[in-house]
C-alpha cells in the first residue's frame, strides 16, 4: 500500500532532517488521509495512485509556474519533488506502448473521442498520464 510506504519514507526524512521530503511526504500522507477519512473505509491502491497523480499534476502545474517566471530556485524544487512523488506510481508506459495497448483494446480510426478515452481510461489508469492518454487517442482516432 502506498500510504503504508509514505508513511515509513517520512519517518525516514524526520530523522535524516530531509526538509523536501518530509514535506513532500507530509502533503501526500495527509491528502490519503483526508480522502480516506472521506470514504470511510481505506482506499483501494487504484484511488491511491489516483491520489498521487492528483499531488503529480499540482506539482507540474507549480513548476510550469515557476519556468513561467523563471525562478530557477522553484524550478529545481518542483522537479525535486515531481521525483519523490512519481516514485509513489507504477512504471509509466511510453507513448509507443501506450498506442498499442489502446490498438489491442479497439480503437481506430473515425471513432469518437469520448468513446475511446472510456475505453482508454479504465485501462491506462495509474500507468500513463492523461496528457499522454489523450495524445495517443488523437493520433489514433
Amino acid at each position: 500500500m502506498i500510504k503504508t510506504t509514505v508513511f515509513e519514507q517520512l519517518k525516514r526524512a524526520m530523522k535524516e532532517k530531509d526538509v523536501l521530503a518530509k514535506g513532500v511526504l507530509t502533503l501526500l500522507k495527509s491528502a490519503l488521509d483526508s480522502a480516506e477519512k472521506e470514504k470511510g473505509s481505506s482506499l483501494s491502491p487504484e484511488e491511491e495512485i489516483a491520489i498521487v497523480n492528483r499531488e503529480v499534476k499540482q506539482t507540474n502545474q507549480a513548476l510550469e509556474g515557476a519556468q513561467n517566471a523563471n525562478r530557477e530556485d522553484l524550478i529545481e524544487k518542483e522537479e525535486a519533488k515531481l521525483v519523490l512523488l512519481k516514485s509513489f506510481l507504477p512504471k509509466q508506459l511510453s507513448e509507443e506502448e501506450v498506442a498499442a495497448l489502446l490498438t489491442e483494446a479497439g480503437i481506430v480510426k473515425g471513432m469518437n473521442m469520448g468513446d475511446a478515452m472510456k475505453i482508454a481510461k479504465p485501462l491506462l489508469t495509474g500507468k500513463a498520464d492523461g496528457s499522454t492518454m489523450s495524445k495517443v487517442v488523437k493520433s489514433l482516432i
